[in-house]
């Protein structure tokens, strides 16, 4: 199994909700096969795994309708392979996509799959996340990346400045980075999103998850709160009018619909322990975790990369943001010791500046507003474009080309 060391490297789109039937001859195939069934990608789909190659699955769709993906195992040569696909063939609904996987690595049997109609030759071994790039690119356009990167931010208790960190976050993806960029709210009663970036939308997020059958792109478009040219917003309505115990997949309509337009997602996740919550966290593509350097923060941390592990067997490791350190006469978990507790490296450490802080929140305004050229904004930075996989433009000094346009100007005057 992989242990998602280059998840970072590879964006692989979810899964539709669909129904995939395979059928293997080993059972390295058949663990590969149903160790993709439970990740956070193919949550939608339905999977199920069998035993018995072409012949077992010949044999079930000779009276029953196909699903949407077959996947095949074969261990015979050429001609058995294409023969047993002729057999399929007569069975198979229209419609239906073939996954073969092979343990030869053949051009010319290749050739005569794709000529058949088969979508993908896998040749085995097969890792967990090769097979479930291989099915996801089955229902995404040819060549090109899924659009939407998810990145939830939550805190491991609560006034730990999770939601100043996600706001500034993608303050800091948009701005430096040029990238289309949502930030949703998604504490929905008390959310602050509005107020740090001195918004007041007539709508919020509520209007989105409370309204599922009205939720579509256009509806979305019309919630989503301008803050630039690269930075939108869906706050929350902080308005206690209604509870917010949802349904498991109450948010799932709309991030789908935010994936399909918007390059980079930001999750303002509340510190709270619900069914969705939980499967906002497992299923994003990136985990940004704040704490403070304190025993609490370390024990909830260290709480929640278990569970995650074990929810996201093939990604990499949550990220972790120590805040609020060094605050005066406060005994704290020294950043070296929190790091070696955890288990991995801390992604960013934003020191306590109360002064900061406080101006940019009662101001409206980020951090990088506030003060451009200081630290905190170089961390936020920084760790926007390690989450992204981006460097900042390259930006010249001021003053830069002043010389040499006056020489350019020189030489075309002489």
């Amino acid at each position: 199994m992989s242990d998602g060391t280059d998840s970072q490297e590879r964006l692989i789109a979810p899964l539709p909700r669909i129904t995939i039937q395979a059928f293997c001859e080993t059972g390295g195939i058949a663990d590969v096969i149903g160790a993709a069934s439970g990740d956070r990608r193919m949550q939608k789909a339905h999977v199920k795994v069998q035993m018995g190659g072409a012949p077992a699955a010949v044999e079930a769709y000779r009276h029953s309708p196909t699903p949407n993906v077959i996947v095949l195992e074969f261990q015979g040569d050429r001609s058995g392979v294409l023969g047993s696909l002729d057999q399929l063939s007569s069975v198979c609904d229209a419609g239906t996509k073939v996954v073969v996987i092979g343990h030869v690595n053949d051009v010319i049997l290749y050739r005569e799959l794709i000529r058949r109609g088969v979508s993908e030759y896998l040749i085995a071994p097969v890792p967990v996340l090769d097979f479930i790039q291989a099915a996801s690119d089955l229902f995404g356009s040819p060549g090109t990346e899924p659009l939407g990167r998810t990145i939830a931010v939550a805190g491991a208790k609560g006034g730990v400045g999770s939601s100043t960190v996600a706001h500034n976050l993608g303050w800091a993806i948009a701005k430096n980075l040029s990238s289309q960029t949502v930030i949703a709210d998604l504490d929905i009663a008390f959310g602050t999103a509005g107020l740090d970036f001195n918004q007041d939308p007539p709508q919020g997020i509520s209007e989105a998850i409370f309204a599922p059958d009205r939720l579509d792109a256009n509806l979305v478009d019309r919630l989503l709160s301008k803050c630039s040219d690269n930075l939108s917003l869906l706050a929350a309505p902080a308005m206690l009018d209604r509870t917010t115990d949802l349904t498991e997949t109450a948010v799932d309509g709309l991030i789908d619909i935010l994936r399909a337009s918007t390059p980079t997602i930001v999750l303002d996740v509340p510190h709270t322990w619900t069914a969705w919550a939980k499967r906002l966290l497992t299923s994003s593509d990136e985990i940004v975790l704040v704490a403070t350097p304190d025993l609490a923060s370390l024990r909830n941390v260290k709480n929640l990369f278990d569970l995650l592990r074990q929810a996201r067997p093939n990604d990499s490791k949550p990220r972790v943001v120590l805040n609020q350190t060094g605050l005066p006469k406060r005994p704290e978990i020294a950043v070296a010791e929190f790091a070696k507790a955890i288990g991995t490296d801390i992604a960013a450490v934003l020191p306590f500046d109360a002064a900061l802080f406080g101006t940019a929140a009662n101001n409206g305004q980020m951090i990088a507003e506030v003060q451009p050229s200081g630290k905190h904004a170089e961390v936020f930075g920084q760790l926007g474009a390690a989450i992204t996989g981006r460097s900042e433009p390259r930006r010249l000094r001021s003053g830069i080309l002043d010389p040499l346009l006056s020489k350019l100007a020189r030489r075309k005057a002489s």
